[in-house]
């Protein structure tokens, strides 16, 4: 008894008002119980006033991480066909190693928010007459009835030639309407700008970004690790169609005065790779051993450092995207008609992570079970740390 008596006494103190001091104990108790007991009554007391030179403490500033993983996944078989008819039942997917339990499964359902980072730059004017042509390709065979898209373009300028749409009229003439800008090519910058943009998409979409350019950044200040971070918490996966200013320089009018090797026609600069013929082809691939995934990997851990080596392909291997090259071959129409069947025939699985410690990178590995000789590409993990914004 005395215990209530003294939560009354305090119940008389902490309204102050000069009402409850002429009431019973036992109705201001019961005042007090409700007020603790029911929050829109303790709202209406108000805060306790501070005392005079007392300090007050602001709450801390809590950031809660939604924590739910999405990883696109493609399935191919034994002769490299895409595979449409695997069950959510006979995936397995692994975070470090420890087996999660899939929370969501879509195959190429979900609706579609791409970003076309697009170079503008005038290193590969020859090539923009093929870059305009793009629009009817993306909104006929990429985006689809219920998909939108953003366009940007970059050269020694981030451009947003158009927010989000699902206008195709809107999309295929901001394309054909693209215009050559200056030499410079902030690769990097212009990723990064298509992340933010995709970032505020809904989750309830499938973000893509998708990149025409060449594998070359200048004056970015961006990193790529950063904007890969990025990508991957955000859910992003990136695809990439590679251009070349060799390519752009065949097809445009002859240079007058080409550029002076250093060294004799015919010859090369740098001894050959032991058993390989040295040849103009052997040489511009002679980075193609590098293991992507390693690469891709290191780069999202160590994501202050510049990189200099086949950045498109690191971009799209670090989010379970693809890279489409169009320096012999293969034109800039089928490399967006392969994306395009890809995002048709991709299945996403979506998962929450039972080790979500800061500042750790997180290895994913996806599986398909009782089916022998199935191939399947997916992101190769994440960053989870710190992020902007």
């Amino acid at each position: 008894m005395a215990i209530m008596v003294q939560i009354a006494r305090c119940a008389r103190v902490l309204f102050g008002l000069a009402k409850f001091r002429a009431l019973p104990e036992t109705l201001v108790l019961t005042i007090a119980m409700l007020g603790v007991s029911s929050p829109l009554l303790a709202q209406s007391a108000g805060p306790i006033a501070p005392k005079a030179g007392q300090e007050i403490q602001e709450p801390p500033d809590i950031r809660v991480r939604v924590n739910l993983v999405n990883t696109p996944a493609v399935v191919r078989n034994a002769n490299d066909e895409l595979v449409l008819d695997i069950k959510e039942s006979e995936f397995r997917i692994f975070d470090n190693g420890v087996e999660q339990r899939i929370e969501g499964f879509d195959m190429g359902g979900a609706p579609l928010s791409v970003a076309i980072v697009v170079q503008t730059s005038s290193r590969i004017e020859a090539l923009l007459p093929a870059l305009r042509r793009t629009g009817i390709l993306f909104t006929q065979t990429v985006l689809g009835e219920s998909g939108d898209a953003a366009v940007i373009g970059y050269n020694d300028e981030i451009n947003v030639l158009s927010a989000f749409t699902s206008d195709h009229d809107a999309i295929e003439k901001t394309l054909t309407n693209l215009r050559q800008g200056t030499s410079g090519a902030r690769l990097y910058d212009a990723m990064s700008r298509g992340v933010q943009l995709l970032r505020g998409r809904p989750d309830s979409r499938r973000r893509v970004l998708i990149t025409i350019a060449e594998a070359v950044d200048t004056g970015s200040e961006e990193k790529l690790g950063e904007v890969l971070r990025e990508a991957q918490l955000a859910n992003i996966t990136i695809y990439s169609i590679g251009l070349s200013s060799t390519a752009a320089a065949l097809r445009g009018n002859p240079q007058p005065n080409p550029p002076i090797s250093a060294t004799p026609p015919g010859t090369f600069g740098r001894p050959p790779m032991p058993g390989t013929p040295q040849t103009p082809s052997t040489e511009e691939q002679r980075s193609g051993n590098l293991d992507l995934k390693a690469l891709a990997v290191w780069v999202i851990q160590h994501a202050g450092e510049a990189v200099h080596d086949r950045p498109l392909e690191v971009a799209a291997e670090a989010t379970g995207g693809l890279y489409q090259s169009t320096f012999r071959d293969q034109s800039i129409s089928d490399a967006i008609d392969q994306i395009s069947g890809e995002l048709h025939a991709q299945y996403t699985l979506s998962y929450r992570p039972t080790n979500t410690e800061q500042n750790a990178y997180h290895e994913i590995k996806v599986e398909v079970v009782g089916r022998p000789g199935m191939k399947v590409r997916s992101r190769p993990g994440y960053y989870l740390g710190q992020t902007r914004g």
